[in-house]
């Protein structure tokens, strides 16, 4: 048969820039892990439309898409149009898993949950009975069974390359929407296969795309020992309570290549934090936090979200003080976003504060919800003056100082992330008036 994966991009594919699409690893996982499980007398293509065209003349047997929530609305339009076609269509991804009957409209069958399992079993049933199921619900795959993703299969876009370790995160956060495809049970994949992949990447620069790479420190401790060596350079997300106190993974972290930590503080106040379901955060361990990271030669990028129901209008101000007190090297800031399929937007639901279903905007840029101690308006413009006060040109002046004092690397990843930052809030956030 003759097959194709898609993962959409946004209509306005102009919110990335060149720059972006050579530096973040923006490939979604999805694509190369189902092609890696496609059995191999079938025709495959994939196609990311970051950097691809479709072309909807082309005849396929079978087409797979997969999407969040804001790139649901432009997947629901390439599934029509195959459809339309002739094509049998099927979606996937967190969007589809959270809302299967609405994505069933769109599509001949919809995978809720990972796709590893169900994929093959689709590919089969067609080719075999002519005929897919409706729904394929798919049971978690074993780490130990996680094949490596068939990169092979995309172009040589990126100059970086992304890697993943282990899936599923144990904590219970309100706004996270991991837990719909990939559970909360931590699995992980044997040390020696990720090896294999980072060696076979071919590329210098690496991401760690694990939600945090740290939830096992043991296991961490292991992948890195088995990368001193290599010559790579890479960043990877960490759980701030284990890079706080635990020097040696720090150390062992620096030896392996590593140049800055991807840390979700989410908030200063410990108030919005407990509430969020990430009480585990302690605001008082940042500073200390961050300068021990900084000791052993790492940079440090922190996030946060705005429109937590105890967030005031002065918590723009107060996390403005925060964020330079704490001498972060690269800062990006979202407005809070109910996912659905999450517990933030079942709540929000029932308080009957969803403002929209259009998918679209729930790009961490937009208001979609009713804040309770702020208007929408407070909660966009909050937000968008914390952005522009960090990346006005003399605080990036001194953010670059400080990261190129922690070394050569550091300051390349962090300078990159921060001009990627720049433009695309600029593209897609500066470039509008509404909330």
């Amino acid at each position: 048969m003759k097959i194709l994966l898609v993962h959409p991009a946004p209509k306005e594919n102009s919110l990335f820039s060149n720059l972006i699409k050579k530096f973040w690893p923006l490939h979604p996982m999805t694509l190369p892990q189902l092609a890696a499980v496609t059995p191999s007398n079938h025709n495959i293509t994939c196609i990311d439309e970051t950097f691809q065209q479709i072309d909807f003349s082309e005849d396929y047997d079978l087409v797979g898409i997969t999407c969040n929530t804001p790139l649901a609305p432009r997947a629901y339009e390439i599934a029509d149009g195959f459809r339309d076609n002739g094509s049998v269509v099927v979606l996937g991804g967190v969007h589809p898993s959270a809302m299967p009957h609405e994505a069933k409209e769109h599509a001949d069958s919809v995978v809720i949950g990972e796709g590893e399992i169900s994929w093959p079993k689709i590919v089969n049933d067609l080719e075999r009975k002519g005929k897919i199921k409706p729904f394929y619900k798919s049971e978690l795959i074993d780490g130990e069974m996680i094949p490596p993703p068939a990169w092979e299969k995309f172009g040589n876009f990126n100059l970086t390359a992304r890697i993943q370790a282990t899936r599923g995160c144990p904590y219970n956060c309100e706004f996270c929407s991991l837990h719909i495809v990939e559970g909360r049970k931590l699995r992980m994949k044997p040390v020696e296969n990720v090896i294999k992949e980072i060696i076979s990447c071919k590329k210098k620069w690496i991401t760690f795309v694990d939600n945090s790479l740290t939830l096992n420190p043991s296991y961490t401790k292991e992948i890195f020992r088995k990368m001193k060596g290599l010559g790579k350079k890479f960043a990877c997300f960490g759980n701030i309570n284990v890079l706080a106190k635990d020097k040696e993974l720090l150390k062992l972290a620096k030896e392996a290549g590593c140049v800055a930590w991807e840390i979700g503080f989410e908030s200063v106040s410990q108030k919005s934090l407990n509430e969020a379901g990430k009480g585990m955060n302690k605001v008082e361990r940042y500073k200390k936090a961050i300068e021990t990271i900084k000791e052993y030669g790492m940079a440090v990028i922190g996030s946060f979200i705005f429109g937590f129901d105890s967030d005031t209008p002065d918590i723009f101000d107060v996390t403005l003080e925060a964020i330079y007190e704490l001498e972060l090297d690269s800062v990006t800031c979202n407005i809070l976003t109910p996912y659905p399929g999450t517990k933030l937007f079942e709540r929000l639901e029932k308080e009957n504060r969803i403002l929209t279903r259009d998918w679209s905007k729930y790009d961490l840029g937009h208001v979609v919800f009713k804040p309770k101690n702020m208007s929408e308006k407070e909660l966009f413009y909050g937000t968008k003056k914390v952005i522009k006060s960090i990346y006005n040109p003399l605080n990036q002046l001194r953010m670059n100082i400080k990261s190129f004092k922690l070394g050569l690397s550091p300051f390349i990843a962090t300078a990159v992330r921060n001009y990627c930052n720049i433009d695309f809030y600029r593209r897609s956030y500066f470039s509008r008036r509404s909330y």
